[in-house]
């Protein structure tokens, strides 16, 4: 066995050079909206609470961690605004 190969049982670790998600983490997601669309941006398209009173990276990082239909809903609106991105050329 070598020193970078997994030791036995180890989960092997899954190339996806294809998934923008891929690496990312919610923090850095919910920053690229935020500085993208702004907290009032980001509340007109996912409408919950902690996006549209007094939000913050933190609550809204705990909220979504919880809700896995908020995250889908986030990480929807990070792949349609890559995809806006790309379109015009940025």
């Amino acid at each position: 066995m070598t020193a970078d190969a997994p030791g036995p049982g180890a989960p092997v670790p899954q190339q996806q050079p294809r998934n923008p998600l891929h690496g990312l983490t919610l923090e850095a997601i919910l920053t690229a909206l935020v500085d993208h669309y702004g907290w009032d941006g980001l509340g007109e398209r996912i409408p919950v609470r902690c996006f549209n009173i007094d939000p913050s990276i933190p609550s809204s990082l705990r909220f979504l961690r919880k809700t896995p239909w908020a995250r889908e809903k986030v990480e929807g609106l990070y792949l349609f605004m890559l995809r806006e991105e790309r379109r015009a050329g940025r």
